[in-house]
């Protein structure tokens, strides 16, 4: 049964299905580039899905031939719609972009949910740290990623230094972000930027599969897990085993923990519940 959810635009797309949620960028020819009505909805919708019990893993991709192209160059530099208007200062202009930073990258990194990037095609500038922000990234062979940030005099946002950074290192990083050179599929497999490369052809099966795959799992258990990678990247070796000590205890007073063992015990697969 496929479950369509109303996101307010035809920007993006949702639908539930075998408890994943499918969210796709639907702006195929501005390359998905992010806009005043796509964002907006994707950052409500990530909050709305955050507590849905039926949604076991989210997907995000792209319509087309591309996962998110960034920001919408043709759009900036357009200025006050109203030239009398006062401009708005560096600080006040600031404080904007934190607040829509604050309201989307920490919201997809932090999710409740196991959370899938799926990329059929390009993602630059804003739309790779969208991909980066994700638990897990799966692209199709021909897909490439690129910080793209000097190309139009920028220095890089939500969140792109950080989160790379986890990834491939200060040293890569400052150069992927210095030269904003195209990095293909397969040099983004060997860097740890993909988790997993696939055919074009197959790229919508082994998707789905992936993400059907996760979504199957004990909820509670891949919350707490998400919760201690996620943790591990700012404390020490100990305060990370206290963490996990707790977890572990948590998880092991669930009835999921006990509906694995029975099944384990009776050579069956599991059905979680989230209980």
């Amino acid at each position: 049964m496929s479950l369509t959810i109303d996101t307010g635009t035809d920007e993006l797309l949702c639908h539930i299905e075998d408890r994943v949620a499918t969210i796709t960028l639907n702006r195929p020819e501005k390359r998905n580039a992010l806009s005043d009505n796509l964002t907006p909805a994707l950052r409500q919708v990530l909050l709305d899905l955050d507590t849905r019990q039926d949604v076991g893993c989210l997907v995000i991709t792209g319509a087309g031939s591309a996962f998110c192209a960034g920001g919408d160059i043709g759009g900036m530099g357009a200025g006050n719609a109203d030239p009398d208007a006062p401009k708005p200062t560096i600080q006040e202009r600031t404080r904007a972009l934190q607040h829509k930073h604050d309201t989307l990258t920490p919201r997809l990194f932090e999710h409740s949910k196991p959370t899938i990037a799926a990329l059929p095609g390009v993602a630059a500038g804003a739309g790779f740290c969208i991909a980066l922000a994700c638990d897990i990234r799966i692209a199709a062979a021909s897909a490439f990623v690129t910080t793209a940030y000097r190309n139009i005099g920028f220095s890089g946002d939500y969140g792109g230094s950080w989160l790379l950074n986890q990834l491939v290192g200060p040293a890569k990083t400052k150069e992927l972000f210095y030269t904003a050179r195209r990095v293909q599929s397969d040099e983004a497999l060997a860097l740890g930027i993909f988790n997993q490369v696939v055919p074009d052809e197959d790229f919508l099966t082994e998707t789905m599969n992936l993400a059907k795959h996760i979504a199957s799992g004990p909820p509670i258990a891949l919350g707490y897990m998400k919760e201690n990678i996620n943790a591990a990247t700012g404390c020490d070796l100990r305060a990370s085993l206290n963490m996990e000590a707790d977890r572990l205890m948590r998880c092991a007073s669930t009835k999921d923990h006990k509906e694995a063992v029975a099944a384990f015990m009776a050579k069956r697969t599991p059905v979680f519940t989230g209980r």
